[in-house]
C-alpha cells in the first residue's frame, strides 16, 4: 500500500492508523502547494482534487478521504479492535464520532481558523464555537477512558490529531482539561504514533494535556 500525505495536516489520522494496524506501507510525500509528490509526479493523477490523504491499494485502487480510509485500514486487521464489526451499533456510534470530528471540530472549526482570509470577527465565532465543541466531548470523556467506552479506537486517534492543532493556533486547550489525579499514565504504544509520558493522551483530557506539555521526542512526529 502507498500512504500519500502532507506533513502538519489531517493524513496523520491514516498515517497513525497504519502504525497501530502494523501494516507494511510506503510514504509519499505531496507539497501541499505545488501538488508535487517526491519523485516530481503531480498528485493529481493520483486525487483529481489534489488534496490529502490517499491510499493506494496493492491493485491500483485508490482511496481517498480519511474517515473512509481509517475504516479500510481497521477491517484488514479486525484482531486489532481498532473498530467495532461492520453493521453493528458500536461501528455505527464510531461513525457518528467520526464525522463529528471532520464536520465539526476539523472542517467547522480548526480549518476556516487556518484559512488566511478569515476575518478576525469570523475567527472569534469558531472558537467559540470550538470551545463549545470540546466541552461535549470532554463531558462525554468524563464518564469513560476512550470515545468508545474501555478501548482504544480509530476516534482516539482521529481527536489526537486534530487537538494537535492548537498549538500553531495559540488555542488555550485549558478550559477543557482538568487532568484529575486518577487520570492513567500511558507507556509508548506499540506503533510509537502516541509515544509520550504523562497524563495519558487516549482520553481528551490526557490529550489536552498531553499537547500542552512538553513531550520527548518520539519515532513516529504528531506532525508528520
Amino acid at each position: 500500500m502507498k500512504l500519500y500525505y502532507t506533513p502538519g495536516t489531517s493524513s496523520l489520522f491514516p498515517h497513525i492508523v497504519l502504525h497501530e494496524a502494523g501494516l507494511a506501507f510506503e510514504k509519499i510525500k505531496v507539497d501541499e502547494h505545488t501538488k508535487l509528490m517526491d519523485n516530481g509526479a503531480d498528485y493529481r493523477t493520483v486525487n483529481s482534487l489534489g488534496y490529502v490523504p490517499a491510499l493506494e491499494l496493492d491493485d491500483g485502487t485508490v482511496l481517498t478521504e480519511g474517515t473512509a480510509i481509517v475504516q479500510y485500514i481497521a477491517d484488514q486487521v479486525p484482531a486489532k479492535q481498532l473498530a467495532p464489526p461492520n453493521g453493528t451499533l458500536e461501528r455505527a456510534k464510531l461513525q457518528s464520532w467520526l464525522t463529528f470530528i471532520a464536520t465539526e471540530i476539523q472542517m467547522g472549526c480548526f480549518c476556516p481558523l487556518f484559512h488566511p482570509t478569515t476575518s478576525d470577527a469570523a475567527k472569534t465565532m469558531y472558537r467559540k464555537r470550538l470551545a463549545s465543541r470540546l466541552s461535549g466531548v470532554d463531558r462525554h470523556l468524563s464518564q469513560q477512558q476512550y470515545m468508545l467506552g474501555e478501548r482504544f479506537s480509530l476516534a482516539d486517534a482521529y481527536l489526537l490529531v486534530v487537538l494537535n492543532w492548537a498549538r500553531p493556533l495559540d488555542i488555550d486547550l485549558s478550559p477543557a482539561c482538568t487532568c484529575a489525579p486518577q487520570t492513567r499514565c500511558c507507556t509508548t504504544r506499540s506503533a510509537g504514533s502516541l509515544a509520550s509520558r504523562g497524563p495519558d493522551p487516549r482520553s481528551l483530557r490526557g490529550k489536552l494535556c498531553f499537547l500542552r506539555s512538553p513531550r520527548p521526542a518520539s519515532p513516529f512526529p504528531l506532525c508528520g
